[in-house]
């Protein structure tokens, strides 16, 4: 194994919740809780990306998020790690097929905001993601009826598990995704940064 990457032994549920957190925030937090409990995970790695590539805006320097992003998320369970910069993807779906060569024994599940499903579709290689990973969708305010309709979404209709079923996800063979509905922290990294809490 490379060094730097964290440990998984063989056999774990692991969830992936990539994104720049610029910055970290409560509502990371609450849905990574959440996904370990409703998905039965055994861990969580935070995937602080080097930069979102859908963005045109720069993120704040890497090393000040990651350590905002620890110094906010203290859990035994969770992995707060820069591994993309560390094996050179920017894009998720490369993320994935790397990481599914370093850890072929794990069991990783793709985590994202229902808001993020929302605009699945535009993601590189999106299909590719859908059929080799399971994806565990985390329901976001004001995102329920936009997810749902979503091209993804229906595209895939017939890959949904049904929310009661949600600790099986880990263990369903690609294409299998499943909507949870949680208690929702209506916050976001783009209203702390207007507020100017986080400057960059």
């Amino acid at each position: 194994m490379r060094a730097g990457l964290p440990r998984a032994a063989a056999g774990m549920s692991v969830g992936l919740l990539g994104g720049s957190f610029d910055p970290a925030h409560p509502g990371h937090v609450h849905i990574t809780r959440q996904a370990l409990r409703r998905f039965a995970l055994d861990r969580v790695w935070w995937l602080v990306s080097p930069g979102n590539p859908l963005k045109t805006e720069g993120p704040a320097p890497l090393g000040r998020r990651l350590e905002a992003a620890a110094a906010l998320m203290s859990h035994p369970r969770v992995c707060i790690t820069d591994l993309e910069a560390r094996i050179g993807t920017r894009y998720t779906a490369a993320t994935l097929g790397r990481l599914q060569m370093l850890y072929p024994e794990v069991r990783f599940v793709w985590l994202m905001g229902a808001d993020n499903l929302t605009g699945f579709h535009r993601w590189d290689r999106w299909e590719w993601i859908m059929e080799n990973v399971p994806i565990g969708v985390i329901a976001r305010p004001g995102q329920g009826i936009a997810a749902r309709r979503s091209k993804a979404a229906l595209r895939y209709a017939n890959a949904q598990l049904p929310g009661r079923a949600s600790f099986t996800l880990a263990g369903q063979a690609a294409p299998a995704w499943c909507y949870v509905n949680v208690p929702m922290v209506d916050i976001s990294s783009s209203e702390i940064r207007a507020r100017g809490d986080w400057r960059r």
